[in-house]
Formats: C-alpha cells, sequence, structure tokens
C-alpha cells in the first residue's frame, strides 16, 4: 500500500521517526469520500501523543502537505490530524482500545 502512494510513505516514515506506536493503515478509499486513507497510531503519554501529531503536522507541511485541520492537542488522549488524502489519529493506548476505530473501518472494508 505504502509503496503506491508515496506522500504516504512519506508520513509513515515520519511516525516512525518519532516514534509512533502500532501504526495501522486502513484504506477507506471505497467507502467514504472524506479521505483515502485512516491512520491510527499510538503515543506513550499525552506529551507523547501531541509531540507525534505536531511532528507529523510540520514534516508534511515540509512535504507539501499542510495539515487542513487538527484536533485534541489540548488534551493529549486522542490527537486528530486531516492532510486531506490521509487522516491521523494519534491516541493513548487506553483512549484506543476503548474506541478501536481500526475495527470499525476495517469490518467496512472487508
Amino acid at each position: 500500500m505504502q509503496d503506491t502512494n508515496p506522500l504516504l510513505s512519506t508520513l509513515l516514515q515520519i511516525l516512525e521517526d518519532i516514534q509512533a506506536i502500532d501504526v495501522t493503515v486502513i484504506d477507506v478509499s471505497k467507502h467514504t469520500t472524506i479521505t483515502d486513507y485512516m491512520i491510527v497510531c499510538s503515543g506513550r503519554s499525552s506529551r507523547h501523543v501531541k509531540a507525534i501529531a505536531t511532528y507529523a503536522m510540520e514534516h508534511m507541511k515540509d512535504a507539501g502537505v499542510p495539515a487542513m485541520h487538527h484536533t485534541g492537542l489540548e488534551g493529549g488522549d486522542w490527537a486528530l490530524v486531516d492532510f486531506g488524502d490521509f487522516i491521523v489519529h494519534v491516541m493513548q493506548p487506553e483512549t484506543r482500545a476503548i474506541y478501536n476505530l481500526e475495527s470499525l473501518w476495517q469490518e467496512r472494508t472487508e
């Protein structure tokens, strides 16, 4: 999947560089018009969640893809960054387990 979209590869490398945990990529392009990919990952703490989201926004802007919208940076439990073709959800593990976005979207894509 990453091989077919160079910007997705760039985003995944950015998340790896900042040590995002358990990165999951879900292709939702056939099921919604709001985005092509949902990327869900975790941070070790609220500070790490904020750092991941901020780092991704800074480096994707450098790659020519500025964030269209973001929310949740204040709290640090769940940060969402909308890059248009990619929506990144950065969550603390407990929050991620509660909302279980992967299963919601993966059920739709199967």
